[in-house]
């Protein structure tokens, strides 16, 4: 018995101190402003250090579905550079994803699955078509809430595989997207600028991205096409 809710007891504990202790506060955008000479010279002191703990912190965020998951993909483009925090963020999330997909396998299933409500139900039949595919463009563009792509597949019988595989390469585009306005973040504090998402995922970038989601569909458009041949 105490195997079985002990995950929910420990899920449960961090998700309430996250929220008793106000920690959301140090994952915005005005603490990343205010603390950014500290933070940046703290990684050109320790680099690898800096980088374990910022993985880490990415990982806890993405498996216990927090808040902050964007703010903490700037920080990264902005403390390490556009590539190495990208990497370091599509990591993190992949990780913190994975945890979340076998938390999900476990007794706390009919939890995680009643807090995503009835919209499971739609992202049921994209995966009976073609479960590669799909779950890539679910990755890809943002279509439903991340935690909620996370934790769907985990009900609907994907594939660990699957699902690692097409969630590492499918939040790449977008991650890096992300850690590149990261990158240039520093010139934007010193002249006084305000951050906006709508100034990072402009209309022609997330047409660039639904571009990408087209063409994880081209599979499942040829499979239909070539099954009306046949009949």
């Amino acid at each position: 018995m105490l195997k079985r809710i002990l995950p929910i007891m420990l899920i449960a504990a961090a998700v309430a101190a996250f929220f008793f202790f106000d920690l959301g506060h140090y994952l915005s955008f005005d603490t990343l402003a205010e603390h950014r000479h500290t933070l940046a010279t703290y990684v050109e002191a320790h680099a690898l250090l800096a980088s374990l703990i910022y993985l880490g912190i990415y990982i806890a965020v993405v498996a216990f579905s927090l808040p902050g998951g964007m703010v903490m993909t700037l920080t990264g483009g902005f403390l390490f550079g556009a590539v190495w925090g990208a990497a370091m963020a599509v990591t993190g999330a992949t990780l913190g994803a994975t945890i979340l997909f076998l938390i999900a396998k476990t007794s706390l299933g009919d939890f995680l699955l009643a807090k995503a409500g009835n919209t499971i139900k739609k992202l049921q039949a994209g995966f009976e078509e073609d479960v590669w595919s799909y779950m890539f463009i679910l990755r890809v563009v943002p279509i439903f809430p991340f935690f909620l792509v996370n934790l769907a597949p985990a009900f609907l019988g994907v594939p660990l595989r699957v699902y690692v595989v097409a969630t590492f390469f499918g939040i790449i585009p977008g991650t890096f997207v992300y850690a590149l306005a990261g990158s240039g973040l520093g010139q934007m504090f010193d002249q006084g600028g305000t951050f906006s998402a709508a100034n990072i995922m402009t209309p022609t970038m997330m047409g660039a991205l639904f571009g990408l989601g087209v063409l994880a569909l081209v599979p499942v458009v040829y499979k239909k096409w070539k099954q009306k041949g046949k009949s």
